[in-house]
Parts: C-alpha cells; structure tokens; sequence
C-alpha cells in the first residue's frame, strides 16, 4: 500500500523503473507519435472510403405474376368424389382431368335433365308462334273491322243523306198540298156567295165542294208523307249511331284480345328465356362433374381424398404449381423507409442454402451473393404496418440459382446512394435517414 502522509521518511526512485526510462527516451516518443499517427492515417482513410447505403430485409422466394403461383383447384359445385385421375406429384396440362364428381343435389339428379328441359323449352317456343300467329289475325280482324265499319257508316251516311233529301222533297208537296187546299176553300165560299145570288147553279157549288175535299185529302196524305220522312231521318240516325256504336265495340273487344294475348306472349317468352337459361346452366353443370387443371403443372397435393367423400361447393380440391413461371422475391420494408424505393431500383439478395458472406457497406464485394431490382411496391400496409416490395431478378448479373422453390428464404439490401464512411457515422450518431440531405429533381436550390 502507497503511503504518501508526511511522516513517511521514505521516497520512490522513479530511476529504477524500466518503463519510465523507456518513456523519457526520445527515441521511444518519436516511435509512439508514429504509431499514433499511423493509426489517425488509417482511421482518416476509412472515413473517406466510399459506403453504400442500403435497406436491409427479409422476405421469401415468390412467383413474379400471379397467373404463376401456386393454384388451388376447387369444386366449382358441391358433389361426391368418384374417381381420382391424378395423385401427388403427376404433372399435367390443361384441360387434364384431375378427378370426377357425382350429383348430390335433389333439384339436379334426374339424368335427362336437360333433354326435358329442352322439351318445355320447344313446347314453350311454339306457344310463342301460336301466340304470334293469334296476332297477326287479330290485327287482320281489327284492319278488317275498321274497313267494313267506314263502308258501313258511310252506307248509313248516304241513306240519312237521302232521308233528308225525301224530307225536303215531302215538305215542298206538303206545302202545296196546303195551298192548293186553301184554294179550293176559297173557291167553296165564293162559290156559295154566288150561289145565293144566284149566279151559280148548285151543280157547280157541289163540284166546288168535291174539289175542296180532294185538295183537304191530298194535304192530309201530304202531311203523312212529309211526317213519316221526318220518322225515317230519326231511324238512319239511330242506324248511323248503332253502326258507329257497334263497329266501335267490335274494335275494342279485337284490341282488348290482341292486349291479352300480346301479354300472354310476353310471359311465354320470359319463360323461354327462364328455360334457355336453365338448359344452358344444367349443360354447363354436366361439364362441372369432370374437375380440369386450369393451366400447365405439377399437382404438389391432394388436399381431398378417399371415394365417396362429399365435398362443398367452393372447396379446395388439390394445389397445382405451374410449370413456366418466373421467380420474384418478395419482402416488407417498414414505411420510414418507403419514400426511399422506387421502380428498378438495385437489391442485393441471399438465398438460404446457399453460402455467402455479406459486407453490409461494400456490396459489391459481396461473395455469395445475386442481382434483383424493384418491380412493384404496394401502396398499402398490411396489418403489421409492414409494406410490400416485390424484387425480380436482375437480367444484367448473374442468373438465380435453377434449385430455388417457391417459399424458400431470403435476405435482401436495397441499394441507395454512395457516400463516404465519415458521413454515414455522422448519419448514424445524428439519428438521420439515409438520403435525408438528397435533393428531388423537381426541386431547385435557393438563391
């Protein structure tokens, strides 16, 4: 233990260490600065070495486009397994047959389904040209009805036309029968003056006499002439209108039974069109029995199995991976670093299984590793906030391995700009994103 009271008489000879007679020789201090310097050389060189930025992720071996992933096959209706075509591993084309269903359904298990459907559907079809037949003939009626009532209102037309003319005809005789009447009565009493001045002769007076009574009866059968041509003006009226009145009926009563049956054709042809749709559907449904592989492939698995198995409408059946396909990664990158990608930007990608050695600042010196760039990005988180950025190989750079399956793993960079060792320290320490001094095209510096 040091004791440094004054009391202690004692005292260090600092001669006798090694260590500072080492530091107090020149020589050994012109050694230390170099070393010292040296190592601020060095440090200065890596500060001014270039780095590259870059976002780093994981994320899966995925298919490029959609139509190239992984299908599954499902039951388009519900029905019972009957017999399987195909089993794990089977490659197939499209249109293959992968396995065949039975009918489950009530409404659906007679097996001349469709031929009876097809016999209402031509039973319905007739009715619609009986119907139209029935109109044609009633449209002829109703042409027929309008032409005989014009001929027949026009007849009654001429006749009261004719009644008037009788009735002037009767008026004017009436009237003469009227004067001549008159005439004749004054003669009489003329003649009776005369008579019994004796100027005329008896004979005379009573000749007189029978010619007032002729003239009296001709007036009479006058006025029964002119009255009853006054009745028969009534009577072609009365005709003229039962004409009108009838034909009138006649038309409406046509045009009511052409309504009714137009309305009888209109649901008939709805009904064939229900019969059309339901015949093509039950067709359709007979083709759904036998379940084809959509596209070119490899069955990977049967998710449904056994014979006689019942199955739903909708349910998935077996998976399908398409034979031609192109590989994309797919990886989510949290949105602060969103702003930061766009459309074919670089990445750098390893694969798991196969060995790399990854220098985080120097990718490019990067051993292992292969070549993607930013094919799509999602506008829209998922439900961990992440986002979606799908990396397609680079065509430029080396090919992806052949042995990579859709699902394996992955480990991506995305590259950014370059900047020097110092900077990226001095980004770091500060808290910044990268790119957080980089200037938009669209905008101009400030004056």
């Amino acid at each position: 233990m040091l004791n440094l009271s004054p009391q202690n008489k004692s005292r260090l000879n600092v001669t006798s260490l090694n260590s500072i007679n080492r530091v107090e020789n020149k020589q050994s201090s012109q050694r230390l600065m170099k070393v010292i310097w040296v190592l601020v050389g060095i440090l200065l060189l890596v500060l001014i070495l270039p780095w590259t930025q870059n976002i780093r992720g994981k994320g899966k071996v995925v298919t490029l486009r959609p139509e190239q992933r992984p299908q599954m096959i499902q039951s388009i209706i519900a029905g019972r397994i009957e017999k399987w075509y195909v089993k794990d591993g089977d490659q197939v084309k499209k249109g293959d047959t992968i396995l065949f269903l039975s009918e489950i359904k009530d409404s659906y298990l007679d097996p001349d389904l469709v031929g009876r459907t097809n016999k209402q559907l031509k039973n319905k079809e007739l009715s619609v040209v009986s119907y139209g037949d029935k109109i044609s003939a009633l449209d002829n009626r109703i042409d027929a009805l309008i032409e005989t009532g014009k001929l027949k209102l026009q007849q009654a037309k001429i006749k009261l036309s004719q009644s008037y003319l009788k009735l002037k005809t009767d008026s004017i005789e009436f009237h003469t029968a009227q004067i001549n009447a008159r005439i004749a009565e004054q003669q009489v009493e003329r003649f009776e003056k005369l008579y019994k001045d004796n100027l005329k002769s008896l004979t005379e007076l009573e000749a007189r006499k029978l010619t007032y009574q002729r003239a009296q009866a001709s007036q009479v059968s006058a006025q029964q002439k002119y009255l009853q041509s006054a009745n028969d003006i009534i009577d072609a009226r009365v005709e003229y209108q039962s004409i009108e009145a009838k034909f009138r009926d006649e038309i409406a009563k046509a045009e009511s039974d052409k309504f009714s049956t137009l309305s009888s054709l209109y649901d008939t042809e709805v009904d064939v069109i229900k019969l059309q749709n339901q015949a093509a559907n039950y067709s359709i449904r007979n083709g759904m029995y036998y379940v084809l592989a959509p596209q070119d492939g490899i069955v990977t698995k049967v998710l449904s199995s056994g014979i006689g198995e019942t199955i739903k409408q909708g349910e998935s059946l077996a998976t399908i991976m398409p034979k031609n396909y192109d590989l994309a990664i797919e990886m989510f990158v949290q949105p602060v670093d969103l702003p930061l990608l766009k459309k074919g930007q670089k990445v750098r990608i390893q694969f798991d299984g196969w060995p790399a050695i990854v220098f985080s600042g120097w990718p490019t010196t990067s051993f292992g590793t292969f070549g993607g760039e930013i094919f799509a990005i999602d506008n829209f988180a998922n439900e961990e906030g992440m986002f979606r950025v799908l990396v397609s190989p680079n065509r430029k750079e080396k090919e992806w391995p052949d042995a990579l399956r859709v699902g394996g793993g992955a480990k991506s960079m995305i590259l950014l700009n370059d900047v020097l060792v110092g900077y990226e320290l001095w980004r770091k320490i500060n808290g910044f994103p990268p790119n957080f001094y980089q200037m938009k095209k669209s905008e101009k510096p400030k004056k």
